[in-house]
């Protein structure tokens, strides 16, 4: 991060991993119980234990578990593809110092996600942080331009909402504007936001919820982990498999990171499309 005068200057993600499953022990005990059978996985990782869990079910294969216990019993999955059995494990994650144009491929990841991401019409963005491509900040002259061009649409931004807040309240602008004739002044700072936005450039840093499974978090590591994907959003999803890896190393300890030229990693696996 670096404050440069008006503005804030990122270039790194940061992924944090708000919530996580639980195992309803008793309910799986008077599961098993109620059919005949004994079992307990081995991981202590919840997500691990209910993919592994959903995988028997479609045998009730629970009686005579393989050796290895359930690193071997989900790599066998990931071998064999059977990758729905991965839509059961659910994780929920905070993501920051992302631009608005990775999120506008973020989001394009649809099955197996859900979000809830910073609104530009109820949040003041005279405060906003900026995000930077690598091959940018690292050439001062390309930085110089960049900079400007930022500090100018920020600029831009604050101006345009102290002029559109000061404009609303006359009750004839606020009509025009399809106001009631009693709005408040926050609703009136959201009016002058929405519009006021328009000048925010796609470098514009956002915050955004995501809830996913482990289906949907492999086909994204892999997709915009690969060496065609936009380098800031592979940045994302090394950073994503850091957390998801130490949270879960069976689900996703078998993928690697290869550097590239960039200094950032190609994401690869043995298995993948599971």
């Amino acid at each position: 991060m670096a404050n440069t005068d008006s503005v804030t200057v990122l270039t790194e993600p940061q992924v944090y991993l708000v919530g996580k499953q639980i195992v309803a022990t008793l309910e799986l005990s008077r599961f098993l119980t109620d059919h005949g059978v004994s079992w307990n996985s081995d991981s202590e990782t919840p997500a691990e234990v209910l993919t592994e869990t959903a995988g028997r079910v479609c045998y009730m294969s629970f009686a005579k578990p393989r050796p290895g216990g359930n690193a071997t019993y989900l790599n066998h999955i990931k071998e064999v593809g059977h990758g729905s059995v991965l839509e059961h494990g659910v994780w929920n994650m905070v993501l920051t110092g992302l631009s608005r144009s990775l999120t506008h491929e973020l989001v394009r990841h649809r099955a197996g996600f859900g979000y809830s991401q910073l609104s530009q019409r109820y949040v003041d963005e005279s405060i906003a942080e900026y995000v930077e491509p690598d091959i940018i900040a690292n050439d001062p002259e390309l930085h110089a331009v960049w900079l400007e061009s930022v500090k100018h649409s920020h600029a831009a931004y604050v101006k345009l909402a102290e002029m559109l807040n000061q404009k609303l309240a006359d009750p004839a602008a606020a009509a025009a504007a399809m106001l009631p004739p009693d709005a408040d002044r926050t609703t009136r700072r959201k009016s002058a936001r929405q519009a006021a936005r328009s000048v925010l450039p796609n470098a514009t840093e956002t915050k955004i919820f995501v809830t996913a499974n482990a289906r949907a978090l492999r086909h994204f590591l892999e997709q915009r982990g690969s060496t065609g994907a936009e380098p800031e959003i592979r940045k994302l999803a090394n950073r994503m498999l850091d957390v998801l890896a130490k949270d879960s190393p069976n689900l996703f300890g078998d993928y690697r990171k290869n550097p590239l030229p960039d200094g950032t990693f190609e994401i690869t696996t043995p298995y993948p499309k599971v």
